[in-house]
């Protein structure tokens, strides 16, 4: 097996802090909080449950998060998916086509990226491979490039596009 260089998962504090999802859910949280101890009962048990509410969606992007494993060996990315039912997923890297990264200014000053993946492996059939929160994505995406590149070079592969002209 080739060693590993890089075992990353999503972020969940980057999607928190990250994302407007992330910042509602927070924000959620906060109001409930906030409201059961400036009201002090007048409400009843609702600000409470919008607390409740915002740590079951803390909980539940946790265990998504947790469900998916990334990592990078000089040949290949691996995917490993699931808690119950597991899955392996690899990506030979000689046969990426591209590595696109994307960011809203929000994921800028959280950190975090949206990894894209094209490639020519089954895995990719269906669409590309997304790797979505990751924590330190443009250093990632630029190792993830330098990889392909010497994987493609280790193999003596290219790639040639083929484009038919109109007349």
């Amino acid at each position: 097996m080739d060693e590993v260089r890089d075992s990353f998962r999503p972020s969940t504090a980057g999607w928190l802090r990250g994302t407007a999802a992330g910042i509602g859910t927070v924000l959620l949280g906060v109001a409930g909080f906030v409201a059961m101890v400036a009201v002090a009962g007048e409400w009843g048990a609702w600000p409470l449950v919008l607390t409740a509410l915002a740590l079951l969606i803390v909980l539940w992007k946790w265990i998504q998060n947790m469900a998916v494993k990334y990592e990078v060996t000089p040949e290949r990315l691996i995917v490993r998916r699931g808690i119950v039912f597991k899955s392996i997923d690899e990506v030979e890297l000689y046969r990426v086509k591209d590595v696109r990264m994307t960011f809203s200014l929000l994921n800028q000053w959280a950190g975090i990226g949206t990894i894209c993946l094209s490639s020519s492996d089954e895995t990719t059939r269906a669409g590309d491979l997304v790797m979505r929160h990751v924590a330190m994505a443009p250093a990632r995406r630029e190792e993830l490039r330098r990889l392909v590149d010497a994987a493609r070079q280790r193999r003596g592969v290219r790639e040639i596009d083929m484009v038919r002209e109109a007349w």
